[in-house]
């Protein structure tokens, strides 16, 4: 068969235990897809019924509509994609959101996306994603990487899979350092710090405030000691890092 996923465009946690998971056949045969493009959800559910499998498709336009959809069906093995769009009110579907509620439901999660970043990656098996395909993937190998994990048995190398968790959970406590910094500053330090990111000088900072250059100085320096750095460089850095 043709590479069907060559073709498929893209569509603060704990670590999850997948330990249960493992060696751990399913007893039910579903396959749910949830993916924001209906193309390539289709594509995917018709490509696997034709391997025989018991597959289905299901869009993401809401959170609670993934959910109550997912409910008509006996959990079994979901193939979750992680950016799931919009809602109806224009808000990111983040399919991380997805994996805790899903799982605990007794959906075992394989993530396909076409995320390489490994952060992201992570993110998705610490909430309790079981294993994540790439969508470049070749069609065999994802069907491979289907029949696996619904015997319990990981593609993912363990040890790769801790390393990309690590990576997450080292990343998060990163932010939550920098966001404590950040939280030490008066809404006027952040005002100015957001100056400061946006490209603006100290005199320009002073002119948009009214207030005279050395105010915006001495508000410079509380910014500085309060993020515990030494320049301006690196406290726009820390507020980047902070999103």
């Amino acid at each position: 068969m043709p590479s069907m996923i060559t073709h498929i465009a893209t569509g603060s946690r704990g670590v999850a235990d997948s330990a249960m998971d493992e060696n751990n056949p399913l007893t039910t045969k579903t396959i749910v897809i949830v993916d924001d493009h209906e193309l390539v959800g289709w594509s995917l559910a018709s490509s696997l019924r034709g391997e025989g499998e018991d597959a289905h498709y299901t869009p993401a336009p809401a959170f609670q509509d993934v959910v109550d959809t997912l409910g008509r069906f006996e959990p079994g093995l979901l193939i979750l994609d992680l950016d799931l769009g919009r809602d109806r009110q224009g808000q990111r579907i983040d399919g991380v959101d997805l994996i805790p509620r899903l799982r605990n439901d007794g959906w075992r999660i394989l993530v396909l996306s076409g995320s390489s970043n490994p952060t992201r990656i992570g993110e998705s098996l610490a909430a309790g994603g079981f294993v994540w395909v790439s969508k470049n993937a070749p069609f065999p190998v994802l069907l491979g990487a289907i029949r696996e994990t619904v015997a319990g048995r990981s593609v993912l190398p363990a040890a790769r899979r801790q390393q990309l968790i690590d990576l997450y959970l080292n990343h998060e406590k990163e932010r939550r350092e920098v966001q404590e910094k950040l939280d030490r500053l008066t809404p006027r330090e952040r005002e100015v710090l957001g100056l400061l990111a946006a490209g603006k000088r100290a005199q320009a900072i002073a002119e948009h405030f009214v207030v005279s250059l050395p105010t915006v100085r001495t508000q410079v320096r509380a910014v500085l000691g309060k993020l515990e750095v030494s320049s301006q460089l690196e406290a726009v850095a820390l507020y980047r890092r902070a999103g």
